[in-house]
């Protein structure tokens, strides 16, 4: 489902524009929420997702695409956002992707992390062309929408540190696999340590590479 049935179809440009989402955010009394997702394509770890209600009078400067910033101003950024927006975030374990599919999962994860904001969203932006099924609220998607819209680029950045973080920890529980350098993408050194360490319990079993290694 690339959209839900909604009574509005807000517009953005090719590039981030604050008047103009400030303006869409208006027409909800504010409650307009981006969501995002970070680890789609990892071989281990989570999926997880995020909802950000941003205070559009009180925006963090230099919000963007959370793939556009390096490590210390994704970092900074997190901690502005956590501190002047309402944030939620939820994940799906690599258990669950391989049981429900990594598509279903992450819609999974996205629909939870929308329930799971303290204030109600009245319209949410999804980040691609997917809008979750059961919000429970109209929404729309909107591709690249974390290179064109503040909201979702809010969300982009705090599934990505979220994440980012899991997987360091990650690191000194499983460690040889170097979960804390790749963060579980398919990196020639995470071969490697497949085919040497074998799978272990973060590792996605539907994902070719993993299966794999599992056979070989």
């Amino acid at each position: 489902m690339s959209k839900a049935p909604s009574l509005f179809d807000l517009r953005f440009g090719d590039t981030l524009d604050a008047a103009l989402e400030a303006g869409h955010a208006a027409r909800f009394g504010g409650a307009l929420c981006g969501v995002d997702e970070a680890g789609r394509g990892p071989w281990a770890g989570p999926v997880v997702t995020a909802a950000v209600i941003l205070d559009y009078s009180n925006l963090p400067v230099g919000l963007n695409d959370s793939k556009k910033l390096t490590e210390s101003r994704r970092n900074a950024l997190y901690d502005e956002i956590c501190a002047t927006a309402f944030v939620s975030v939820a994940s799906s374990s690599a258990a669950t992707i391989d049981r429900m599919n990594i598509r279903a999962a992450t819609l999974d994860a996205m629909r939870r992390a929308v329930a799971g904001l303290s204030r109600r969203a009245s319209y949410v932006l999804v980040d691609g062309r997917d809008v979750p099924p059961g919000l429970g609220v109209d929404g729309q998607s909107l591709i690249k929408g974390d290179g064109r819209c503040l909201a979702i680029a809010a969300a982009s950045i705090v599934a990505k540190v979220t994440r980012d973080r899991m997987m360091e920890r990650a690191d000194g529980l499983f460690p040889g696999y170097g979960f804390a350098v790749h963060k579980g993408y398919g990196v020639p050194a995470h071969a490697a340590a497949l085919t040497t360490l074998g799978p272990c319990p973060l590792h996605r079993m539907s994902f070719r590479p993993v299966a794999a290694a599992v056979r070989g």
